[in-house]
């Protein structure tokens, strides 16, 4: 491209940039009088282009000329907002900060990185218009919310790299690292589902909780809509609630695999997608009765994260992988699948990562594969008998069937692809 050309481009890259975030802030502050505003269209606008402007000339004096004039803008700024808070009780400094920013992006588009500058001009604006958005959510976080944020960044990012990452014990078989990687994994996605349930989940009835709630723990889903249905004389809703929070755990069963071992997708996404269409479509089935409760279930988890339930996973983890190890040395491919129906009894997240982690080894594709499914179906059909234990064997046989033919495609698929 001609030189004139490129010029003309970045300035003009740099005065969008302005404009952009000028409109969002002219915009929210549209009730402010003419003259009450620190800054408009205009400001913006000109601030943009005037950090382009001096990006372009520091390539003909030095770099010394835009750091001056990034000094002068921004001194400029404090004054003005030293004047405006003297005059209001306003003490807010988003729209100072917004004017230093369109400068940098300004003079960073007229560098030659106008693509990135942009992006970032596009995340800058929409921070600024999600205020009420993002305010609300910090009236809403609880104490014990940002307890376990931090806990969480804690073991993530504190404690994960102080790990070795090798094996120990027979085989090699428990790697600290990985455990713990896991384990943060694990912690991750039940965090996820737990502000989904809070934020999104309650607010819209039962299969949006159901569903929303299968993220965090479709074992606690189940439990809490057992309870809730025992005192209802109707009850399919709740059972297509069980159904839809169980079809989750298959997503949470492809997610958990890409992360350890993303080759095995090859083989498992086709009898997974399949479990989990069938589980959809059987609970969509249980929805045909349109008679709803007078009030919806309300899922509550205490605590959305919790270091002994951590600490408790990471340890059954790494039993799991040790067994699977030992099973499969001592009973070949039959000792695999007879872990996998034990394991999926209590959870399924353990054995899929240890099966995901052993296919990277020396564990058979096949293996894995069936491996992972078993445990699945397993812990899908054990959903069914927790609801009977609540609400009782005889009102649940419905729902008990519904899962048995839910998970029959889904397992065929996976025996005749493997």
């Amino acid at each position: 491209m001609d030189p004139q050309y490129q010029v003309v481009l970045q300035l003009l890259a740099a005065l969008a940039i302005g404009l952009l975030i000028g409109i969002e802030r002219g915009w929210s502050e549209r009730e402010e009088d003419e003259g009450d505003r620190v800054a408009g269209l205009r400001t913006f606008s000109l601030i943009g282009l005037l950090g382009g402007i001096w990006a372009q000339l520091s390539n003909e004096i030095g770099d010394w000329v835009l750091a001056a004039a990034f000094i002068a803008v921004t001194a400029l700024i404090i004054v003005s907002h030293i004047i405006e808070t003297r005059e209001s009780d306003d003490i807010g400094t988003t729209t100072e900060f917004a004017m230093m920013i369109t400068f940098s992006l300004g003079a960073w588009a007229a560098l030659g990185y106008y693509v990135y500058a942009l992006g970032a001009t596009a995340l800058v604006v929409a921070l600024l218009s999600m205020k009420p958005i993002l305010h609300r959510w910090v009236r809403n976080i609880e104490t014990k919310e940002i307890y376990a944020g931090i806990k969480l960044l804690i073991i993530s990012i504190v404690l994960l790299p102080l790990l070795p990452n090798k094996g120990y014990g027979p085989w090699d078989a428990l790697n600290p690292y990985w455990i713990w990687w896991m384990v943060v994994l694990i912690c991750g996605i039940s965090f996820v589902g737990y502000f989904a349930i809070k934020h999104v989940g309650n607010k819209w009835g039962t299969m949006v909780t159901a569903i929303t709630g299968g993220l965090a723990s479709s074992t606690a889903v189940t439990l809490s809509l057992a309870q809730f249905a025992r005192q209802q004389p109707r009850r399919t809703l709740f059972m297509g609630g069980v159904m839809f929070a169980s079809s989750i755990m298959f997503i949470r069963v492809l997610i958990e695999v890409s992360v350890v071992n993303p080759g095995l997708l090859n083989t498992l996404w086709i009898p997974v997608a399949t479990l989990f269409i069938g589980v959809l479509v059987v609970g969509a089935w249980f929805l045909r009765d349109r008679d709803r409760p007078e009030s919806d279930p309300k899922l509550e988890i205490d605590n959305p994260f919790n270091l002994p339930t951590a600490l408790k996973f990471g340890a059954l983890l790494a039993l799991i992988l040790f067994l699977s190890e030992a099973m499969q040395v001592r009973f070949g491919d039959q000792g695999v699948y007879v872990l996998s129906v034990v394991s999926g009894l209590m959870d399924v997240d353990a054995i899929t990562l240890s099966l995901a982690r052993l296919e990277l080894k020396d564990l058979n594709t096949q293996v894995a594969t069936i491996g992972i499914i078993i445990a699945s179906i397993m812990n899908t059909l054990v959903k069914g008998f927790l609801f009977a234990f609540f609400v009782g064997w005889k009102e649940s046989l419905q729902l008990i069937i519904g899962l048995f033919l839910a998970v029959i495609p889904g397992a065929l698929i996976a025996i005749l692809l493997t």
